[in-house]
């Protein structure tokens, strides 16, 4: 017994030591992050009070445009605008791209009809095709949701695609093997084994979505968070461009970050406890 207690001991303290190492180390990441944002804001500061351009503001000027832009409510509009169409756009992609990737990767004439297109689409620039939908739908939402559609469904429907054609083929083959119909590999064999790519997909997809509906505001229509950035420029408000640009990027972040830990909960499990 005496053996015993000693091995579940030495096991107990083997936990402990694995949980105090991955805390230090999570304390650490946290430090090396904290530190390099630091030095990219005090190397910024530097740069705009250095005078080398005249367009570019320090980091501190920055951040004072950035929240006077949210104290005047200018910024919160502009995003509510972009969001309008960044929403609409990302339901088409997912509902077109999702139904027509899962169908490409179970029927090969979907495949070697519907997959062309979305290559060509995907490896294409989009973005230089953005405003001839100005002379098809002229200024509007329409242009914007399209222009959202263009970059997010080709991720969207090439990753369900290869995560269907991804699916270990002794799982369905073990479904056929119990008398399981096409529609029980599909619902239960198929789509639950590839739903964490789709996921992956879907996470992307939303990051181009993302740049459609701001290029289209700086290319097609003159509102949301683009039309901020065109009128601060024309006017010389140089940090309250950048403090536009910024926040561009810091919501892609932010969004794309908490994807990422939506798919960490919801699919990878063993990634939870870091």
């Amino acid at each position: 017994m005496s053996l015993i207690n000693k091995a579940e001991t030495d096991l107990a303290n083997a936990r402990l030591d694995r949980k105090g190492l991955m805390t230090r180390v999570s304390e650490m990441t946290l430090l090396w992050k904290v530190m390099s944002l630091v030095i990219f804001a005090s190397a910024w500061e530097i740069a705009g009070r250095s005078g080398f351009n005249f367009s570019f503001p320090a980091f501190t000027e920055t951040v004072a445009a950035f929240f006077e832009m949210v104290v005047d409510g200018s910024m919160g509009s502009a995003y509510l605008k972009t969001m309008e169409a960044l929403v609409v756009g990302l339901i088409i992609s997912l509902v077109v791209g999702i139904s027509s990737g899962v169908a490409m990767g179970l029927r090969r004439d979907v495949e070697w009809i519907t997959l062309p297109v979305f290559i060509v689409m995907q490896a294409a620039p989009m973005a230089a095709l953005i405003p001839l939908v100005t002379f098809v739908y002229g200024i509007g939402l329409t242009s914007k949701v399209i222009a959202v559609v263009m970059l997010a469904m080709p991720v969207i429907a090439i990753n369900s695609y290869k995560a269907v054609r991804n699916v270990s083929p002794s799982m369905v083959s073990m479904c056929h093997s119990f008398m399981g119909s096409r529609r029980q590999q599909i619902i239960q064999i198929i789509l639950p084994a590839s739903s964490s790519m789709m996921f992956a997909g879907l996470r992307l997809g939303i990051a181009e979505g993302f740049s459609g509906a701001v290029l289209a505001e700086l290319l097609i229509t003159p509102t949301g968070i683009g039309d901020l950035i065109t009128y601060h420029r024309s006017v010389a408000n140089f940090a309250h461009m950048y403090a536009t640009i910024a926040s561009i990027v810091i919501f892609a972040i932010v969004t794309v970050g908490s994807l990422q830990w939506v798919e960490n909960i919801l699919f990878r499990p063993e990634t939870r406890s870091s």
